[in-house]
Order: structure tokens, then C-alpha cells, then sequence
């Protein structure tokens, strides 16, 4: 199966509501590489690398996010494999 990365940025009521938290149980339960931080900005960044099914179903998991989140809209772009380890949660 092919590997992809996306980077991501989730805009709307995403910081303050756990939503890291949760993007980073969903990326473990799935078997997702990378990472979650929040921006200055209000938004939320990501990095998801995995098998291409997979990633898909993480990006359609950033479209809810967290239970408090209200995502208004999501930036996708395709990256080059990094070949990131584990999955962290950063500042």
C-alpha cells in the first residue's frame, strides 16, 4: 500500500478544546506518523504520514475533530514522505 504525507492547518474553534489532544489519540489508534501543534494564529497545524487509506481517514477525522471543536476549514497540501517516528503533540 502507498505511503503519503499531508501537511494540514484546521481553522475554526480549534485551540482550547482539546483538539491536539484527540488529533493525537486518533493518529495512535490509527498508526499515523507525525505531529499536532497549535499556531499563533488561532489555527492548528498537522503533519500525518502513513499508508494512503489511512491518512484519508485522519483527514476526515480533522474535519470534526475534538467534541468542543468547530472546524470551519482545513488546508491540505501533499508533502514528501519524511519518514517521521511515533506521533507528538507539540506546543
Amino acid at each position: 500500500m502507498g505511503q503519503k504525507a499531508f501537511h494540514v492547518w484546521i481553522s475554526g474553534r480549534v485551540q482550547g478544546v482539546s483538539y491536539r489532544y484527540y488529533t493525537g489519540l486518533k493518529a495512535k489508534e490509527l498508526g499515523i506518523r507525525g505531529w499536532v501543534k497549535n499556531l499563533p494564529d488561532g489555527r492548528v497545524e498537522a503533519w500525518f504520514e502513513g499508508t494512503e487509506p489511512l491518512v484519508i481517514e485522519m483527514l476526515q477525522w480533522c474535519r470534526k475533530g475534538s467534541p468542543l471543536a468547530r472546524v470551519m476549514n482545513i488546508e491540505q497540501q501533499l508533502e514528501e514522505i519524511r519518514n517521521r517516528q511515533g506521533f507528538r503533540i507539540l506546543r
